[in-house]
Protein backbone atom coordinates (compact mmCIF):
# COMPACT_ATOMS: atom_id res chain seq x y z
CA UNK A 1 0.00 0.00 0.00
CA UNK A 2 2.43 2.41 0.76
CA UNK A 3 4.29 2.03 -2.39
CA UNK A 4 1.17 2.56 -4.54
CA UNK A 5 0.88 6.00 -2.36
CA UNK A 6 3.72 6.57 -2.76
CA UNK A 7 3.60 6.28 -6.97
CA UNK A 8 -0.03 8.27 -7.04
CA UNK A 9 1.47 11.70 -5.25
CA UNK A 10 5.00 10.91 -6.63
CA UNK A 11 6.38 11.23 -2.55
CA UNK A 12 9.00 9.81 -0.54
CA UNK A 13 8.54 6.06 1.51
CA UNK A 14 10.18 5.27 4.25
CA UNK A 15 9.93 1.71 5.52
CA UNK A 16 10.15 1.49 9.13
CA UNK A 17 12.45 -1.40 10.41
CA UNK A 18 13.53 -2.69 13.97
CA UNK A 19 16.46 -3.68 14.71
CA UNK A 20 15.88 -7.39 15.87
CA UNK A 21 13.53 -8.64 12.84
CA UNK A 22 10.80 -10.74 14.04
CA UNK A 23 10.05 -14.17 14.03
CA UNK A 24 9.71 -15.52 10.43
CA UNK A 25 6.94 -18.59 11.78
CA UNK A 26 3.25 -16.94 11.61
CA UNK A 27 2.29 -18.34 15.40
CA UNK A 28 5.65 -16.89 16.71
CA UNK A 29 5.35 -13.37 15.48
CA UNK A 30 1.23 -13.07 17.03
CA UNK A 31 2.88 -14.36 20.18
CA UNK A 32 5.58 -11.75 20.38
CA UNK A 33 3.29 -9.28 18.88
CA UNK A 34 0.62 -9.88 21.93
CA UNK A 35 3.02 -9.84 24.78
CA UNK A 36 4.88 -6.39 22.94
CA UNK A 37 1.25 -4.66 22.61
CA UNK A 38 0.09 -5.75 26.06
CA UNK A 39 3.63 -4.46 27.75
CA UNK A 40 3.07 -0.83 25.77
CA UNK A 41 6.44 -2.14 24.17
CA UNK A 42 8.34 0.06 22.06
CA UNK A 43 11.33 -2.12 20.46
CA UNK A 44 14.45 -0.28 18.79
CA UNK A 45 14.01 1.08 15.12
CA UNK A 46 16.81 1.57 13.03
CA UNK A 47 18.01 5.06 11.93
CA UNK A 48 15.80 7.25 10.03
CA UNK A 49 17.68 9.10 7.63
CA UNK A 50 14.39 11.71 6.59
CA UNK A 51 13.64 15.70 8.08
CA UNK A 52 9.98 15.03 8.65
CA UNK A 53 10.12 18.59 9.49
CA UNK A 54 10.02 19.20 5.57
CA UNK A 55 6.27 17.03 4.76
CA UNK A 56 2.92 18.65 5.39
CA UNK A 57 1.26 15.81 5.11
CA UNK A 58 2.59 12.10 6.35
CA UNK A 59 0.98 8.76 5.65
CA UNK A 60 1.48 6.32 8.80
CA UNK A 61 0.98 2.45 7.28
CA UNK A 62 1.32 -0.47 9.97
CA UNK A 63 -0.38 -4.35 9.75
CA UNK A 64 -3.15 -4.24 12.41
CA UNK A 65 -1.68 -6.28 15.07
CA UNK A 66 -4.36 -7.39 17.61
CA UNK A 67 -6.48 -4.36 16.63
CA UNK A 68 -3.77 -1.31 16.84
CA UNK A 69 0.03 -0.23 15.43
CA UNK A 70 2.61 -2.61 14.70
CA UNK A 71 4.94 -2.11 17.95
CA UNK A 72 7.79 -0.67 15.33
CA UNK A 73 5.41 2.26 14.32
CA UNK A 74 4.53 2.77 18.12
CA UNK A 75 8.43 3.63 18.69
CA UNK A 76 8.89 5.81 15.11
CA UNK A 77 5.19 8.31 16.41
CA UNK A 78 6.79 8.43 19.62
CA UNK A 79 10.46 9.15 18.56
CA UNK A 80 8.84 11.58 16.34
CA UNK A 81 5.86 13.52 18.07
CA UNK A 82 6.93 16.50 18.22
CA UNK A 83 7.75 16.01 14.10
CA UNK A 84 3.99 15.45 13.84
CA UNK A 85 2.51 18.81 15.26
CA UNK A 86 0.28 21.05 12.91
CA UNK A 87 0.64 18.18 10.39
CA UNK A 88 -2.15 15.90 8.65
CA UNK A 89 -1.66 12.42 9.96
CA UNK A 90 -3.10 9.60 7.46
CA UNK A 91 -3.03 6.25 8.74
CA UNK A 92 -3.51 3.29 7.05
CA UNK A 93 -3.26 -0.64 6.88
CA UNK A 94 -3.33 -3.84 6.61
CA UNK A 95 -5.60 -6.72 8.25
CA UNK A 96 -6.68 -10.55 7.97
CA UNK A 97 -10.30 -9.59 9.03
CA UNK A 98 -10.52 -6.94 11.40
CA UNK A 99 -10.19 -4.04 9.37
CA UNK A 100 -9.25 -0.70 11.28
CA UNK A 101 -9.02 -1.67 14.78
CA UNK A 102 -8.83 0.69 17.04
CA UNK A 103 -5.83 2.32 15.06
CA UNK A 104 -7.11 5.51 13.94
CA UNK A 105 -8.01 6.44 17.41
CA UNK A 106 -5.01 5.21 18.89
CA UNK A 107 -3.09 7.52 16.29
CA UNK A 108 -5.46 10.37 17.14
CA UNK A 109 -4.53 10.10 21.15
CA UNK A 110 -0.33 9.24 19.67
CA UNK A 111 -0.62 12.70 17.44
CA UNK A 112 -3.19 14.51 19.45
CA UNK A 113 -1.82 18.32 18.04
CA UNK A 114 -2.16 16.87 14.46
CA UNK A 115 -4.77 16.67 12.16
CA UNK A 116 -5.71 12.71 11.42
CA UNK A 117 -7.44 12.44 7.83
CA UNK A 118 -9.92 9.49 6.75
CA UNK A 119 -7.40 6.44 6.43
CA UNK A 120 -7.81 3.58 4.55
CA UNK A 121 -7.89 -0.30 5.97
CA UNK A 122 -6.96 -3.20 3.42
CA UNK A 123 -8.32 -6.59 3.39
CA UNK A 124 -4.40 -8.40 3.20
CA UNK A 125 -2.85 -5.78 0.94
CA UNK A 126 -5.35 -6.24 -1.93
CA UNK A 127 -5.93 -2.63 -1.87
CA UNK A 128 -5.56 -1.92 -5.81
CA UNK A 129 -4.16 1.27 -7.80
CA UNK A 130 -8.06 2.34 -8.48
CA UNK A 131 -8.56 1.59 -4.65
CA UNK A 132 -6.02 3.66 -3.48
CA UNK A 133 -6.52 6.42 -6.14
CA UNK A 134 -10.46 7.04 -4.90
CA UNK A 135 -9.26 7.20 -1.24
CA UNK A 136 -7.05 10.22 -1.81
CA UNK A 137 -9.54 11.77 -4.23
CA UNK A 138 -11.93 10.99 -1.50
CA UNK A 139 -10.07 12.57 1.54
CA UNK A 140 -8.35 15.47 -1.25
CA UNK A 141 -5.06 14.35 -1.69
CA UNK A 142 -5.28 13.49 -4.88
Amino acid sequence: MAKIIAEQLHADCLEIIPQKPYPQAYNAVVNQAKHEISQNYQPDIKDIQIDLNKYSTIFIGSPNWWSTIAPPILTFIMQNQNHLINKEVIPFCTHGGGGFGHIPQDIKKLCSQSKILTGLASYDSTASNTDIHKWLTKINIL
